[in-house]
């Protein structure tokens, strides 16, 4: 398929512009707070970075230590345009934002090909905005990766749990998971759901994370199963919505930044 352009990613979710899109990104960035210890995983939204971008970068920012040593990002998003079934994996060689190319990781492909739950469906990656509005971050914050994609669709937590833990790895690897919160409420309801979300993600209860709490539920409570089962421990770095970025207050997006270690 070759390479996989995203031309209703950039201009709408961040600039189109190179340069603009750079300095945009390290600002975010800038602003963070850094630490040393890096993540396995990570829970990061996916909104129009005006809206979530700081949200995001705090996660990102944390990468800082391991940029030379992330070689491989799992990158998993809810698809908004096409209804499947499963996980989508992608036919193209490399995908493509302003800041440069990025190539996927066909190899990672074949360790779980043959699970029934996941397929090849170019047309889930060809529009969708949760994976993409990830790769500049990415790029900016690790010096040379290979990405895996793939488009969650209608899937229960045990069949992504099953598709990570394939590709789990080492410290090479990095499970990224794309989604925002609460949808639309007012401000203070927002506040309450996006809250009892984030304690439901922090004590690793996928049970506890209904439809209307996050629309990348699919694999965040696909991450949360496999984080239980591999010990890790989740926190809580960011939590904000639209409204306290660059929204209104009467009907906001919630986005939560999270990591596990």
């Amino acid at each position: 398929m070759g390479t996989v352009r995203h031309p209703a990613v950039a201009g709408m979710f961040y600039p189109a512009d190179q340069q603009e899109l750079h300095t945009m990104v390290c600002a975010y960035l800038k602003e963070a707070v850094t630490t040393e210890h890096a993540p396995k995983a990570m829970i990061v939204p996916h909104a129009g970075y005006v809206y979530s971008g700081p949200i995001a970068a705090s996660a990102y920012a944390r990468l800082a230590s391991v940029h030379n040593q992330i070689k491989r990002v799992v990158l998993l998003g809810p698809s908004h345009r096409v209804a499947l079934y499963g996980l989508a994996m992608t036919s193209a060689d490399q995908f493509a934002t302003p800041l440069g190319n990025i190539p996927i990781d066909k190899s990672a492909f074949s360790q779980i090909s043959d699970l029934p739950q996941v397929k090849i469906l170019d047309q889930a990656h060809e529009l969708e905005h949760s994976l993409e509005v990830h790769l500049p971050f990415l790029q900016e914050t690790l010096s040379n990766f290979t990405l895996v994609p793939l488009v969650v669709g209608d899937t229960t937590p045990g069949e992504v749990a099953e598709v990570l833990e394939r590709l789990w790895g080492g410290s090479e690897t990095l499970i990224v998971i794309s989604s925002d919160l609460s949808h639309y409420n007012d401000y203070a309801t927002a506040q309450i759901q996006d809250k009892r979300t984030s304690s439901a993600i922090e004590n690793l209860q996928p049970e506890k994370i209904q439809y209307d709490d996050a629309c990348g539920r699919n694999p965040v409570n696909g991450l949360l199963t496999l984080a239980r089962k591999q010990g890790l421990h989740a926190t809580t770095i960011d939590l904000r919505n639209s409204g306290d970025t660059a929204g209104d207050r009467d009907r906001v997006v919630g986005y939560g930044a999270y990591v596990f270690e």
